[in-house]
């Protein structure tokens, strides 16, 4: 029996990246997943990604900041496979700058997507956990659901220039020991992954804003200057970036059943960064 048969997880921007990694490597341990991404085109490719390896995948596409996604998401997990195990709050981006300059569009933008659209899926997945809760009491059944909420190293100890990125990633964490104590009584555990320098389209891209991405109908600059990312990396004790595939392994450890023990807690993937 494959270590997550039966389960059914939701994972927020699974349509490209380290969501995209985690979706494959729950579905290859038996769980149902639902994707989501931005656009069509990359959360239709997870989705087929799994299915030819012999899995369970949906999609719901769209942007995890509107005010009705966090049940749309849920509902698709209840009426496409028939319940919620896992729940993972990946999506995200950053939009730079020192303080000074930083709009108040900017600071709600990041917020939104770090900090208020998890709290909004969360909220939608509380009466689904209460419920199977108090159903498998009454049967005498137990079992141990997850939420892993994704923060990072900017969110422990702050970067310059990226104010709302680390008050965003920082209130994860505090959403995330809080919400450890509320679903204690559901048998749910909910921790946080603290990714240090992952190496995705986010941080590889060029860095002099010739690759944007497309945030409702904002075009935002994405990259890191190719020297300060080599800089960064002589700091990593292992001596290099992470890859998605190992960010996607960190949050993995905190969804199988050798975790069920675990919660509230941040377990920080850097490489040794601290």
């Amino acid at each position: 029996m494959a270590r997550l048969d039966r389960k059914v997880a939701i994972i927020s921007g699974s349509g490209r990246g380290i969501g995209r990694q985690l979706a494959v490597m729950l579905a290859a341990e038996g769980a149902a997943v639902v994707v989501n991404d931005l656009d069509q085109e990359p959360a239709d490719e997870t989705v087929a990604l799994i299915g030819k390896a012999g899995g369970q995948a949906s999609a719901v596409v769209g942007d995890v900041t509107e005010a009705d996604f966090g049940d749309r998401f849920v509902k698709a997990a209840i009426d496409g496979f028939g319940g919620l195990d896992i729940v993972v709050n990946n999506a995200g981006y950053t939009w730079d700058s020192i303080i000074q300059k930083m709009s108040d569009t900017q600071w709600d933008a990041i917020m939104d997507v770090h900090l208020k659209a998890p709290f909004r899926i969360l909220r939608a997945a509380q009466p689904i956990f209460a419920a199977a809760a108090k159903s498998e009491r009454e049967s005498g059944a137990v079992t141990c659901r997850k939420v892993v909420n994704i923060s990072s190293i900017a969110g422990l100890n702050g970067n310059a220039g990226q104010v709302n990125y680390a008050a965003g990633k920082a209130g994860i964490v505090g959403m995330t020991k809080a919400l450890a104590k509320e679903w204690g009584r559901y048998n749910v555990t909910v921790n946080a992954v603290a990714f240090g320098m992952i190496k995705t389209r986010l941080t590889e891209a060029p860095a002099d804003g010739s690759s944007v991405i497309d945030i409702a109908g904002r075009q935002i600059s994405v990259g890191v200057n190719p020297q300060i990312l080599a800089g960064m990396e002589q700091r990593i004790p292992l001596g290099r970036a992470g890859t998605p595939e190992e960010a996607a392994g960190a949050v993995y450890l905190l969804c199988i059943p050798e975790s069920d023990y675990i919660t509230g807690q941040v377990l920080l993937c850097g490489g040794g960064l601290g």
